[in-house]
């Protein structure tokens, strides 16, 4: 049974709720059971316990976290809550699904990890495009080595959003700006493909309110390959994603991280496949099998996604943000 942890009350737009409602519908359209709802909010979590059927609302996160109903809490409040609701989870013997970036910082997630190691619990990262069918065939593709050396990532994530200064997504105070709400897509997918890597080189520009409305970033890697990533969060873009080999490429159509097709070439250009699995969903479901995966076979990491992974996205998220010159008041409480 899962459980959502939810909060609408720091500024979520329609667009956004639409977003989280979509995730909720696809665990119950492909057999998952929703089973508690929680939000600060008694407004809020009745209205979204109505709207899919959930049988359960708690006023206090603590008592969702405490229900013995539950076997999975899925934290989906804003970035600066993740850190401490996740330890609430954990700490109630809840295995956890945190909402994409995993926290604000690295010594934050890997707080996170440590706790669920040593409970032998599984902490995992909202990051739902890792599980997505497109990407497992990149992946697989990749391993055949028919691409031959990978050479460069390319992934950009623009999207027009609220410009509201008000709005979570442009307050500092609760981990606003670009890189931490669009960034980490393209970001965690050049860790992904390529992995670590060894030289990070930022560049941004910033809002009135003090968070990055556009970031760009260049990875660099000790066999010279590079991953070049941007976002930003005023204006929109065909959100279209590359990998590049020394003997074709891969380009996969948008919008790249969510069910898509992609075209692999050969270096002369020629089609050499056509991937276009349908899915009858957006996206939730591939991930709530990864978790009910790893919960079945006692395992607290697996492969696509392991949380040591999600603390070295981070540590690269935190790199960025020093170069560009954003911090958070998590950073000062650490």
């Amino acid at each position: 049974m899962t459980a959502c942890l939810n909060d609408r009350s720091a500024g979520e737009s329609s667009a956004q709720d639409s977003s989280q409602a979509s995730k909720h519908r696809t665990l119950i359209e492909n057999g998952h059971t929703v089973q508690a709802v929680g939000s600060r909010s008694h407004e809020s979590g009745q209205s979204f316990s109505a709207r899919f059927s959930i049988p359960t609302v708690h006023e206090s996160y603590e008592a969702l976290a405490a229900d013995p109903d539950v076997d999975v809490l899925y934290v989906a409040t804003p970035h600066t809550f993740h850190h401490a609701h996740a330890l609430l989870a954990l700490n109630a013997g809840k295995h956890v699904l945190v909402e994409k970036p995993f926290t604000i910082n690295a010594e934050q997630a890997q707080d996170l990890v440590a706790l669920a190691e040593a409970k032998r619990l599984v902490v995992l990262e909202g990051m739902w495009s890792r599980f997505l069918p497109h990407m497992a065939r990149i992946r697989e593709i990749i391993k055949e080595g028919t691409l031959g050396e990978i050479r460069k990532v390319i992934a950009s994530h623009n999207q027009n959003l609220p410009k509201d200064p008000t709005h979570r997504l442009n307050d500092q105070a609760l981990g606003g700006g670009a890189l931490l709400d669009l960034g980490i897509y393209p970001i965690s997918f050049a860790f992904d493909i390529l992995g670590s890597p060894e030289r990070i080189h930022a560049s941004a520009s910033m809002t009135s309110t003090g968070v990055d409305r556009q970031t760009a970033v260049i990875f660099e890697y000790a066999q010279g390959q590079q991953a070049l990533l941007d976002c930003a969060l005023d204006t929109a873009g065909n959100n279209r994603a590359s990998v590049i080999g020394t003997n074709g490429w891969i380009d996969i159509d948008p919008t790249w991280y969510s069910a898509t097709t992609f075209t692999r070439f050969d270096s002369d250009g020629s089609v050499l496949e056509r991937f276009a699995q349908p899915v009858n969903s957006r996206r939730m479901q591939f991930q709530a099998a990864e978790m009910e995966g790893l919960i079945g076979a006692g395992l607290t990491a697996g492969t696509v996604l392991p949380p040591s992974e999600s603390v070295a996205v981070m540590a690269a998220m935190d790199e960025i943000r020093r170069q560009i010159g954003l911090s958070y008041q998590a950073d000062a409480a650490e």
